[in-house]
């Protein structure tokens, strides 16, 4: 008996989930809405369920099509793996590699070993993401990617994850130069802290709880995406916020960030970069030991 489901079936009701309507998944597919419509309405008939409810312009899951997203995901997963293995086994190199780069790593500590990987392997295709906190390990438990860099905080247990530290990052404490904490007493205490809103980089975990580290404790706050966006947040006296010493040396030496004292000071963190155990793909482990010959110099 021919199965009702199909790849092609799983990667729309995916892409509608993910983008909350129709049209909207017809357009990350680049197909026409009628399409869509077609697949899923065809879908449902062939199962005998309904999968999706209109919400408003929102097409929200029923019971039955969100078992359907998540089992059909694991499928979805499975076929791509298949494919990149099988590539792998004609040609002793993987055809792509996926790396997430949390927002706090600066991209030009990355950047010289993926050229010299490109150059020796002319025809990988790169693709580069950015996360942050529990985003960056979300998205390698996934298998979104196939290699972090800048991971911090805790590893993931029991989740057959290689890991290793990669370098050492100091955080300081910085304000726009007419900002008020910088006529206040220092060293900076918690309590004149709060007292000023904090720019905050949002979490970019979809399906598990948000990391929140090193996050201040102010009642107001102003959200971003990336750390150039709080960088830039800052200097514009928007707010205030610790950020790696070693992205803003120049606005430190330009004047446009001014560093304060503070009381008790965030402790460094260590960037780690980590990968699937299972993962055997020469490109991935030829990055990997590029990025730690930079460690060394």
């Amino acid at each position: 008996m021919r199965s009702p489901l199909s790849l092609e079936s799983l990667q729309v009701l995916d892409a509608i989930e993910r983008k909350g309507s129709f049209a909207a998944a017809a357009l990350s597919l680049n197909k026409v809405p009628s399409a869509v419509s077609y697949t899923v309405q065809k879908l449902e008939t062939d199962l005998g369920a309904t999968l999706f409810e209109k919400q408003g312009r929102r097409a929200m899951l029923t019971p039955a099509g969100a078992h359907l997203i998540e089992q059909g995901r694991q499928l979805l997963i499975a076929a791509d793996e298949l494919v990149t293995a099988t590539r792998q086994v004609a040609t002793g190199w993987e055809p792509r590699l996926r790396i997430a780069v949390d927002t706090i790593v600066a991209m030009d500590t990355l950047l010289p070993a993926i050229a010299t990987l490109c150059a020796e392997h002319p025809s990988i295709e790169i693709t580069l993401t950015t996360e942050v906190l529990g985003g960056t390990w979300e998205a390698l438990q996934e298998n979104r990617v196939d290699l972090i860099v800048g991971g911090i905080g805790d590893v993931p247990t029991r989740k057959g994850i290689t890991c290793e530290h990669w370098q050492e990052v100091r955080h300081v404490f910085v304000a726009a130069p007419n900002h008020p904490l910088c006529n206040a007493p220092q060293p900076l205490t918690a309590a004149s802290i709060r007292e000023h809103r904090a720019v905050i980089i949002r979490d970019t975990a979809r399906n598990s709880a948000p990391m929140s580290k090193g996050m201040l404790n102010q009642p107001q706050r102003i959200y971003v995406s990336t750390m150039a966006d709080k960088i830039q947040a800052q200097r514009y006296g928007l707010g205030v916020g610790y950020v790696p010493a070693g992205l803003i040396k120049d606005n430190l030496a330009a004047g446009e960030l001014v560093e304060l004292i503070v009381a008790k000071p965030k402790e460094s963190d260590l960037f780690m970069l980590a990968w699937k155990t299972s993962n055997h793909g020469q490109a991935l482990h030829r990055l990997v030991r590029s990025l730690r010959e930079l460690k060394a110099r």
